[in-house]
């Protein structure tokens, strides 16, 4: 009985020294592009703030918050496109990477899911202006990049559902529904603060000899 019990504690020795090759509290900054899904979408700017915290090295967890200022792109239901006043969306969402590597170089995929919020903004469509109140919308998010050192590359798709809005053309009288695609794509370059290495992986601790 006693040597599977050495062997038990011989791997929980280990996985206790690995779990500390990094800092486990890291904040990321991070600035790019936002680009928006939808004919008549125009692209613009993002800025994000995310702390995490690592679970083991290769998995962490963390808090997305981010500001995104673009056009998102509008379908009228007579097939005219158009876009809207550049606004702002802010999202808030819970968020999770799996990084491959333990080395300088650490490619990532992660996955998030919360809150997008849209802020309200005036559409020209057919020559007619209306009002896009602001709204809220759950929604997801997926990305890959990598980081090297404290500096760090991602590119991240945001996968929130369509608004709809009804208004009547006060000319014609006609009735038109306008669609817009919230979903959009940021590319993101920053540096994190923390979450740096506290121990080489040559001073892990390796299992005793039996």
């Amino acid at each position: 009985m006693k040597k599977p019990l050495f062997i038990c504690l011989a791997v929980l020795c280990v996985t206790f020294s690995q779990a500390q090759t990094f800092n486990p509290f890291k904040v990321d900054l991070a600035v790019g592009g936002a680009i928006p899904n939808g004919s008549g979408a125009k692209g613009g700017v993002l800025l994000s703030l995310e702390p995490k915290y690592a679970v083991i090295n290769r998995l962490s967890a963390g808090l997305r918050i981010e500001a995104a200022i673009m056009a998102r792109g509008y379908v009228s239901s007579d097939g005219s496109t158009a876009s809207a006043d550049v606004s702002a969306a802010a999202s808030y969402i819970a968020t999770s990477d799996y990084y491959y590597t333990n080395s300088a170089f650490r490619p990532f995929t992660g996955v998030g899911a919360g809150l997008y919020r849209f802020g309200s903004a005036s559409i020209g469509s057919s020559g007619n202006n209306v009002g896009a109140t602001a709204g809220s919308k759950f929604g997801t998010m997926v990305r890959s990049g990598f980081e090297v050192g404290h500096f760090r590359l991602a590119v991240e798709y945001n996968i929130i559902g369509k608004n709809t809005q009804t208004y009547i053309d006060a000319s014609s009288g006609n009735k038109y529904t306008v669609t817009s695609r919230n979903s959009y794509m940021g590319i993101k370059l920053g540096f994190f603060f923390g979450g740096g290495r506290v121990s080489s992986d040559k001073n892990v601790a390796s299992p005793m000899k039996m």
